[in-house]
């Protein structure tokens, strides 16, 4: 247990290391969710893998070959009626649509007798399972697989990790003592690899590879290790990048235990066709090395223990990865490791008491969506950086971006078009010791390759549009994680300083450089999905959208995705704002001005550091801001309603160079025109009037969704059930939110209807039904959906930033939410019947009724209590007094229309 609490203790505070929070609820979680599905874009794109939070490399049973649309572990129906396996992965790859890199294999077997050869090519591994036998868990997986060709032998299989180690129980069974089989573990190393690129063109490469193997002796056990240069996203990282990248290699050590290494017998290295009995060493394409065993004489059994270890940096600091996270004394302790990964997945988990009532089998469907939804959403980004071998537990890492060590922690796997928009919320709640590391990672890559990333998978990759790194680091300032903050009645401090003047001055830096910087060759170059051989894209049309004489829109005849472009741009979120602060002055929320908003909460020193800045940057950025996002809006253009009885007017199109508007399709990124009608989150009330009031925009919302033009398996979907609320029609919203839940989510492997996309999916999932959602992630307030559960508890972890000495007042008997013995905020959830009432009726939040349909932040990062009255009927609370609305609404109501 000393070790396991060495290895948090740079994460965690120690406080946090000495409470035990409940496996219970580990119980209620799916890992099968999401991991299957005809096409590579449906039913969520998981994995069914073992590790702990945010881990370095996830372990998973291996069902097919992984690339670029196809991960290596599927739940076909083919696999749950006929499942064939093919042998256990250690995969980096983060999303189903990115690529892998360094990965590590294991895969068990058996020879009749030391002759014969083994089974090295991926479809020769085919292993049976037994039916039935095969569990799932967060922090184990168990199967019995046949070996064919052996008369009925078979192995047993425990499989369980740590953030950088696989830790395996082999357990061979012979036909009987004196059978001549030998049992073997083959170590793939390097193999053929697919290689996608766009559009829909695979190639086959083959990566290059090391192994290298240490027989075993009286002192030391059997070890194997080898690298391997596979990347395979590389072929779209940024010109400027690539060089360095090119020289990526993964590595990894597989240490078996003293008693197994005894039963060694051979060993050996396989490349192709090729197997060398008895090598030590090789190098080259298609690469492998294994070990055989003998069975005891006095048994037909034979057990085998082997951790696997993988690193960025070297063979050796994988040696030491194996030795720090599962050293030699624990080789055979796999429930050892087990129970710690248990107890990591339920300091996350076991944060959330749900209590409810009405149907079980429903409400156990959405228990188990909801706790798998965490486990989702837990896992990314993963974890880059490795311990530096000695005492100082420092940790240090591998990039790619300049080929080079760096000390600190580094992070990757960052869907940030995704997950910035409730994932990093949701995050910012329940894992904020992992903040500072996150934010500073991605500081790092922009110290290291120019820019703040966009799709970071080992490297930039260009993946999607525009650089909501930035609303990121808004957000996580607007939530504490900033420069030091002081109580302006007294001066003291009321959150400390979580980055140093010269990491704060790097964030301003980097985040400035997006919004005023364009890209190379901007005026050239097309930025298309994953297009090859250009630089970084970043914002994509910068130069003309904001430059001297700008047309303030992205030119659909020069960039790809020019909509999505525009919006995303002009709509920055780092440009929002801390509420505090924008509540204080009285602006507007809205993108370009909030970044000089964003100016006011760091030090004057900072801000001054910054070359070029236009003298009145709050002048500067609100005439752009004000102009830009509107002028892809046509007022012109409309839609007959699907029942033929209306028109819905006014719609985003995509415009030329030239300002002639382009083809109504064209212009937009996993979306369309209806969709992206929508995404002015900054400036809702704005948009409401340009589609003609409250009514008229209800009406849109409801063709939106009636007239079957909401596609919520993507995220541009994600936030709009919502905006019924901001229009005076939260009853909609309720209703809408729970019809998604139910179409979208369920307990079953193809139970999320899209891509999760780094915990996205899930995160929308959690916090509609925890009753809220981040419409708007950096406003510092949430709009009221419809709670799920009649209670939910959650207890949030107190952040770094809360001064522990003296007590900051929200860690003292003063605030009634703060839980000593948990050392959390306790945000409690009340919602009596919400099950079969789904309908908002009233709402008070810490005692004080609450007549609009938002929740401030503030309201609940220390803990709080928020109290709905449910309804089964629709109910009044929260609309606005709009005569035509509530005509609208009393229709819908009535069924007249």
């Amino acid at each position: 247990m000393l070790r396991w609490q060495l290895l948090l203790l740079s994460i965690f505070p120690l406080t946090a290391l000495c409470l035990k929070w409940s496996t219970e609820s580990l119980k209620s979680i799916n890992p099968l969710i999401g991991t299957t599905g005809p096409e590579p874009n449906l039913s969520g794109g998981m994995i069914a893998s073992v590790a702990p939070p945010f881990a370095s490399m996830r372990w998973v049973v291996q069902t097919q070959n992984s690339y670029v649309s196809q991960t290596p572990f599927n739940y076909s129906k083919e696999y749950a009626e006929n499942g064939v396996v093919y042998g256990f992965m250690g995969t980096r790859q983060p999303a189903i649509w990115m690529g892998e890199s360094a990965w590590a294999g294991v895969v068990p077997g058996m020879t009749k007798g030391v002759e014969e050869r083994i089974k090295a090519k991926f479809e020769d591994r085919r292993l049976i399972r037994t039916p039935g036998s095969e569990v799932f868990g967060v922090g184990m997986y168990n199967v019995d697989l046949e070996i064919p060709g052996t008369q009925g032998s078979n192995v047993h299989v425990d499989m369980t990790a740590t953030s950088r180690v696989g830790h395996f129980r082999f357990v061979f069974t012979a036909p009987n003592s004196s059978s001549k089989f030998n049992p073997y573990i083959f170590l793939p190393t390097t193999r053929a690899a697919t290689v996608f690129h766009s559009s829909d063109t695979f190639v086959t490469t083959f990566p290059n590879g090391t192994v290298e193997l240490h027989p075993y002796n009286s002192s030391s056990p059997l070890e194997i290790c080898g690298s391997n240069d596979e990347m395979l996203d590389w072929i779209i990282a940024p010109t400027s990048i690539q060089e360095p990248a090119s020289h990526f290699r993964g590595w990894y050590c597989a240490r078996f235990d003293m008693e197994s290494s005894a039963h060694s017998v051979g060993h050996g290295v396989v490349q192709g066709d090729t197997q060398m009995e008895g090598a030590t060493s090789g190098h080259g394409e298609e690469l492998g090395a294994y070990a055989r065993f003998a069975l005891p004489s006095n048994s037909s059994s034979l057990t085998v223990y082997v951790r696997i270890a993988g690193s960025f940096i070297s063979a050796d600091q994988a040696r030491a990865n194996l030795d720090f996270e599962i050293p030699d004394i624990e080789a055979t302790d796999i429930e050892g490791t087990q129970a710690n990964t248990e107890e990591m997945w339920a300091e996350k988990v076991g944060r959330f008491d749900i209590e409810a009532g009405g149907d079980s089998d429903v409400l156990g469907d959405m228990k188990t969506v909801f706790f798998t939804g965490i486990f989702h959403a837990m896992q990314y980004p993963y974890e880059v950086h490795e311990q530096i071998p000695g005492p100082s537990g420092a940790s240090h890492y591998y990039s790619a971006y300049d080929n080079s060590i760096h000390d600190g922690h580094s992070y990757s796997g960052y869907s940030i078009w995704d997950t910035y928009r409730a994932e990093w919320a949701l995050q910012l709640l329940l894992a904020p010791e992992r903040i500072p590391g996150m934010i500073r990672s991605m500081l790092q890559d922009y110290e290291e390759g120019g820019w703040l990333p966009m799709w970071k998978n080992i490297i930039e990759t260009n993946i999607m549009v525009g650089t909501h790194a930035d609303s990121l680091l808004a957000e996580a300032v607007l939530k504490g994680f900033g420069p030091v903050v002081r109580s302006d009645a007294t001066g003291k401090v009321e959150f400390e300083a979580s980055f140093t003047n010269d990491e704060l001055r790097t964030l301003w830096a980097a985040a400035w450089k997006d919004a005023s910087v364009p890209p190379r060759d901007d005026q050239t170059t097309t930025y298309s999905d994953r297009e090859e051989g250009v630089d970084y894209e970043v914002r994509a049309g910068l130069s003309t959208f904001y430059g001297d004489g700008s047309r303030g829109w992205v030119a659909d005849d020069v960039h790809s995705e020019s909509v999505s472009r525009t919006l995303d741009y002009a709509c920055k979120p780092i440009f929002f704002v801390i509420s505090l602060v924008v509540h204080q002055l009285k602006f507007l929320p809205d993108d370009d001005h909030a970044l000089f908003v964003l100016s006011l909460l760091l030090p004057e020193e900072i801000i001054s550091s910054i070359p070029n800045i236009p003298p009145n940057v709050s002048q500067f950025l609100n005439q752009r801001a004000l102009k830009n996002p509107w002028t892809v809006w046509n007022p012109d253009a409309s839609v007959t309603t699907s029942d033929g009885n209306g028109q819905i007017q006014g719609f985003v199109q995509a415009r030329k160079a030239n300002g002639e508007w382009a083809d109504i399709t064209s212009g937009f990124t996993e979306g369309d025109r209806w969709v992206y009608s929508f995404a002015f989150v900054h400036d809702v009330s704005q948009l409401v009037e340009r589609r003609g009031g409250n009514a008229s925009f209800v009406r849109s919302l409801d063709e939106f969704f009636d007239g079957g033009w909401a596609d919520f398996t993507n995220e541009p979907a994600h936030h709009t059930p919502y905006l019924y609320a901001l229009a005076g029609a939260p009853t909609h919203a309720q209703e809408r939110v729970r019809q998604i839940a139910r179409t979208n989510y369920n307990s079953t492997p193809n139970g999320l209807s899209g891509n999760e996309d780094c915990g996205q999916m899930s995160a929308w999932y959690i916090f509609s039904a925890m009753g809220f959602y981040p419409v708007n992630p950096v406003s510092g307030e949430y709009v009221v959906g419809s709670p799920f559960f009649s209670s939910l508890s959650l207890h949030l972890p107190v952040p770094s930033f809360i001064p522990r000495s003296p007590p900051h007042p929200s860690l003292t008997s003063s605030n009634q939410f703060y839980d000593p013995t948990t050392d959390s905020y306790i945000l409690r959830i009340s919602a009596p019947g919400a099950e079969s009432k789904p309908y908002v009726k009233g709402l008070k939040v810490n005692g004080k009724v609450v007549e609009e349909p938002l929740i401030k932040h503030n309201d609940i990062r220390f803990g709080g209590l928020l109290e709905f009255d449910m309804s089964d009927q629709p109910e009044a609370w929260g609309e606005e007094e709009d005569l035509g609305l509530r005509l609208h609404l009393l229709l819908i109501r009535c069924r007249w229309i």
